[in-house]
């Protein structure tokens, strides 16, 4: 059905029709008009919701559950909304029952994924629980059955959080999936400076663009995050000053594609780079994103010399998909296999020891036997330590899914197959008996070991002795699995601090400036920064935040335009019934 708004009237008289009452007509028709009694209910004030009234809900006082999905993009976006949601004062809990609300930020990149999503959405209605919904599956698909009735918060909108989560109490459903522009053109996103809470108070996640310049055939995201629209670069290596200032040691540099970083803004990702590594201190950490093939052949010279500076992990992600080119065409991935293999080859002799990640798909439609063979060799051949391993699902709305689907026991024959062939072989046996620096930054899953990297961001385990943590060390390796290997710390070796500044508390808010310091508590004058897209928030403005369609481009001037219309057709009526009368 469209929308009320979708046309501008030209005139007045194109909302009176030939058959509508003429204001002569209309006074006659008043004369046989009598009034009718209105019978009154003898039980007053009986409230017919379990709920309380909208009105008398303060925000701010409420526990919030947050669960996040997908890449290191959504884990960002997770821990902005996480920060200004606890700097307005709602408490963050890890406890999802004894919420009250629930706050899903949700990936779109496979079907398992989306299904823990609806899962979720099911559970929290179940257990009463108010919901707020994020991410690129809302996002891309916001009008999907199961998604209606709830807030969405649209993945370029996560800087107004706190409104839809103080409308979602009160009852409301609200939906912001408008597009962050300046002077029509596209920005990145939320501003970087807002407050967060770290998952890991030591390593910060940076997203330097959202979306990308390319349309494969099988991707949902794309859907969701657009193209590309990146940071300058004086934001993103402030927020990287202020993540040091904060107790940081370590930081990811993340996206959809970080080797297409700036080429919508007249610059490049060494650009970036080499501005980003003057600002990290010794005994700290840079960590590069996923980046494609086409983007980062131009630049292979300088990406060898950064990933040679020994403040930035020589590791590198490099999804391929599959090692056939007719694959390839139909994912329109805009590459060959011989281009992946330039790369490999190149960083390999350039920056030894490399780290090498990838990605591939199994049972792409279309994918014959020896399409899949072709891959096979691939992994045989460069033996990556880090393979991500993925069945093929077609997703809803994509090019990919109309096309000649591959049965699926062979595609899951094929997934088994090489999963098979990757753990065949062990990448670090031979590193046994090595002398390593490494990085501490987290617990491992069974909570028995520290979790630590070295230069080449292998992983390392190391005994968990807390003053360790956040620090750089040398240990003696003594033992390798499949996914890591073993270090005991070298006694007399110097031990190296990122920063000073003691780390952030867990679950401590990050960024909170004086702006966000003295926001009241109450839900009203909520006052943001002068470049930010959130209104001077008073309560009017907050039932105005209900009002969609003018935050939307154009549609002010439709909804102006309408109310104009009906405001004279009022008018016209008014006085034409008085001069009837006289």
């Amino acid at each position: 059905m469209p929308a009320a708004c979708d046309s501008v009237l030209e005139d007045i008289e194109d909302i009176v029709s030939a058959e509508d009452l003429k204001p002569h007509d209309r006074q006659f028709v008043r004369k046989n008009v009598f009034p009718k009694v209105r019978k009154r209910s003898s039980q007053k004030n009986i409230q017919t919701d379990d709920d309380p009234p909208s009105d008398s809900i303060i925000p701010g006082a409420q526990k919030i559950w947050i669960r996040t999905w997908g890449c290191s993009h959504n884990n960002s976006d997770g821990e902005y909304m996480a920060g200004q949601l606890a700097a307005y004062g709602y408490k963050i809990t890890d406890n999802s029952a004894e919420a009250d609300l629930w706050l899903l930020n949700s990936c779109t990149v496979k079907n398992p994924a989306e299904d823990h999503f609806r899962n979720s959405i099911k559970k929290a209605q179940e257990g009463k629980k108010k919901v707020v919904l994020a991410g690129c599956v809302p996002q891309a698909q916001p009008r999907q059955d199961y998604l209606k009735g709830l807030s969405i918060i649209g993945v370029q909108q996560i800087d107004r959080v706190v409104e839809v989560v103080e409308e979602t109490i009160k009852g409301h459903s609200v939906r912001l999936l408008g597009q962050k522009k300046d002077n029509g053109k596209r920005l990145g996103g939320a501003r970087l400076d807002l407050p967060k809470i770290r998952k890991n108070p030591l390593i910060e996640i940076i997203s330097i663009n959202t979306g990308c310049l390319n349309a494969c055939t099988y991707c949902k995201t794309k859907h969701a995050r657009g193209d590309l629209a990146s940071y300058p670069v004086e934001e993103l290596v402030d927020r990287a000053k202020q993540s040091f200032q904060e107790g940081v040691c370590e930081i990811w540099l993340t996206s959809e594609d970080t080797g297409a970083y700036g080429r919508d803004i007249g610059t490049d990702l060494p650009t970036l780079l080499w501005k980003l590594v003057e600002a990290i201190p010794e005994g700290a950490m840079l960590r590069l994103g996923m980046t494609n093939p086409p983007y980062i052949l131009e630049h292979l010279e300088e990406m060898a010399k950064i990933l040679n500076h020994p403040r930035v992990y020589a590791f590198l992600h490099i999804p391929v998909q599959s090692a056939s080119d007719s694959v390839l065409m139909d994912m329109k991935r805009e590459y060959c296999v011989a281009d992946f293999k330039q790369v490999v080859d190149f960083l390999k002799e350039k920056v030894p020891g490399i780290t090498i990640a990838t990605d591939i798909i199994c049972g792409f439609p279309g994918e014959t036997d020896e399409d899949f063979q072709e891959t096979m060799k691939l992994v045989e051949q460069y033996r990556f330590p880090s393979l991500f391993i993925n069945q093929f699902y077609p997703r809803p709305g994509t090019p990919a899914a109309k096309m000649h689907q591959v049965p699926a026991a062979v595609k899951k024959q094929r997934t088994k197959d090489l999963s098979q062939l990757f753990h065949s072989y062990n990448p670090y046996d031979h590193k046994v008996g090595e002398r390593q620096r490494v990085l501490v930054t987290e617990e491992s899953f069974d909570s028995n070991y520290y979790v630590a990297h070295n230069p080449f961001y292998e992983q390392v385990l190391v005994p968990k002795d807390p003053p360790l943590m956040g620090k750089m060390v040398e240990v003696n390796i003594y033992e390798a699995g499949k996914h890591f290997m073993k270090g005991q710390p070298v006694s007399d070796a110097r031990v190296y601090t990122a920063s000073i500044t003691r780390p952030l508390a867990k679950g401590e808010v990050s960024g909170l400036t004086e702006e966000f310091r003295h926001a009241p508590r109450n839900g009203t004058n909520w006052k943001a920064h002068p470049s930010a897209d959130i209104p001077v928030k008073t309560p009017l403005s907050s039932w105005m935040a209900l009002q969609l369609p003018w935050q939307q481009e154009g549609g002010g001037l439709k909804i102006l335009s309408v109310s104009l219309a009906l405001l004279a057709v009022l008018v016209m009526f008014y006085y034409g019934g008085m001069k009837t009368e006289l």
